[in-house]
């Protein structure tokens, strides 16, 4: 099991570099993260729900993803309220105390997870989530230390030297620990090394004199991170690029924004976010309204921006705008909320840019896509993930044909277009047709080849100077 020092170490790429090299050293491996935070989510082949990262790590082991490799998804939706998503499937919509309370009964259904996902495989590399250290989350807890001695699995634990602190971090992790969990910890090493690594190599011994953990080695920086989908919103930056200027509002709770990644790797293409307080730029080619976890309050917060005015400026200079999902129905005229289910129960106006309105939904649609793009017939595969139902004047002039049916809505002059499927970017051909309609020359590119070079090269990366030998001959037998 790979844990952090602190959120953000670099567990997602370590584990996904890991589970590359060791599936190409022969051994049929699986990921597994017992409890992941994250709204930026993807579809199994299972018809659940699971985070980015897991399917990622997934594709780095040749396999495809499920929902056992990611049993709890928790989604927020506010600051202190999440939607809990068990083993694919949306359960409740809880505070954080009362998810406190809830986790002991997830423990057995995670176990249940870890094991027939074990059936499966040689070797499960386990994710951690944040960090061992917040003793004060330790009762219940099913992330971290909790799940490590439910299910006898060995923790190597990551520190992040790019941050400063990381003796620290690694040493007052050891001392804060209870003894037991402490035990569980085999060895650690060091990510996001920039310069020598040799200058260090005393941090290394004293780490190791005050914890007794075996030291596996320091990890350079990795330049090209970038290149694979980003989990965390945090990770989500801009990429200058070419001349086609892509401007994204980061709005509260985006979701799903896998969406921009194929665009960020695109050479002919800048994607620039936007954080609140900012304009959107006047010179974008392009507007792109992301998913969203919460579409009514990340709506009033765009507002709030004054973004609907700089959208609405940029529509009139004839500027092109495409809203997914969330984005989408943000476009329309209204968003209506019966069932009180982002909220109080009411409607509010969209932007009105679409012909369209959407009534919310207590039914989820969690669906792995196929899709043609209409103008020209290129072939797209996606997911569907949303609450909403969308109709209106605007989709009888729809875009795509998904799943053997009509889908989306675009504007007379088709500057303007929302669908509901994500992930559609990743397709090449549709790609390079649909920025070509920005007026400016592209070259696509192969999204799929590059993610999967990306992972070869972190797989080389972390065999060049971790000592893997060491790291999974910590490993043990599964028991019961």
């Amino acid at each position: 099991m790979i844990q952090g020092a602190g959120s953000n170490v670099g567990k997602s790429m370590l584990v996904a570099g890991i589970a590359r090299a060791a599936t190409r050293a022969g051994l049929r491996v699986a990921p597994f993260k017992p409890q992941n935070m994250s709204n930026n989510a993807a579809v199994t082949v299972d018809g659940g729900e699971i985070g980015r990262a897991q399917a990622l790590q997934a594709l780095a082991c040749g396999r495809d993803p499920v929902v056992d490799m990611n049993p709890v998804l928790l989604k927020p939706e506010t600051d202190i309220g999440a939607q809990v998503i068990l083993r694919g499937q949306r359960i409740a919509t809880v505070q954080a105390r009362a998810y406190g309370q809830m986790k002991a009964q997830l423990l057995p259904e995670v176990l249940a997870s870890f094991h027939a996902l074990a059936k499966t495989c040689d070797l499960i590399i386990v994710e951690g989530a944040g960090s061992p250290a917040e003793i004060n989350l330790r009762a219940g807890d099913i992330a971290n230390m909790g799940f490590a001695a439910a299910a006898g699995v060995p923790v190597v634990l990551i520190g992040d030297i790019d941050r400063g602190g990381v003796i620290a971090q690694l040493v007052g992790t050891h001392v804060v620990l209870d003894p037991s969990d402490d035990a569980l910890i085999k060895g650690f090493a060091i990510n996001k090394f920039r310069g020598d690594p040799s200058l260090f190599a005393d941090g290394m011994t004293a780490i190791a004199g005050r914890t007794g953990w075996t030291p596996l080695g320091i990890l350079p920086w990795f330049a090209d991170a970038w290149r694979l989908p980003a989990e965390d919103v945090m990770d989500v930056a801009s990429r200058p690029g070419g001349p086609i200027r892509i401007a994204v509002p980061r709005l509260n709770r985006i979701a799903n924004f896998d969406d921009l990644d194929p665009l960020s790797t695109t050479p002919d293409v800048s994607v620039e976010i936007v954080p609140e307080g900012r304009p959107l730029p006047l010179d974008a080619d392009l507007i792109l309204l992301p998913g969203s976890k919460s579409t009514i309050a990340d709506l009033a917060h765009f507002r709030a921006q004054g973004w609907d005015i700089d959208l609405a400026a940029h529509i009139r200079r004839g500027g092109h705008v495409l809203g997914i999902c969330g984005g989408y129905q943000m476009l329309g005229q209204t968003i209506a909320d019966p069932n009180g289910i982002e909220g109080p129960p009411g409607s509010v106006p969209g932007l009105g840019h679409l012909d369209i309105t959407t009534v919310m939904g207590r039914q989820k649609r969690v669906k792995l896509s196929q899709a043609i793009y209409r103008p020209t017939g290129d072939a797209v595969s996606g997911y569907e993930i949303h609450l909403g139902q969308t109709t209106g004047p605007a989709t009888q002039s729809p875009w795509l044909t998904l799943d053997g049916r009509p889908e989306g809505a675009q504007s007379a002059d088709g500057r303007i277009m929302g669908c509901y499927l994500h992930g559609l970017f990743a397709a090449d051909a549709f790609r390079a047709a649909y920025l070509a309609r920005l007026g400016k020359p592209v070259t696509a590119g192969d999204y799929g080849a590059s993610v999967q070079t990306t992972l070869d090269a972190l797989a080389d990366h972390i065999a060049a100077h971790l000592d893997l030998d060491a790291l999974l001959g910590m490993a043990e037998t599964i028991k019961g």
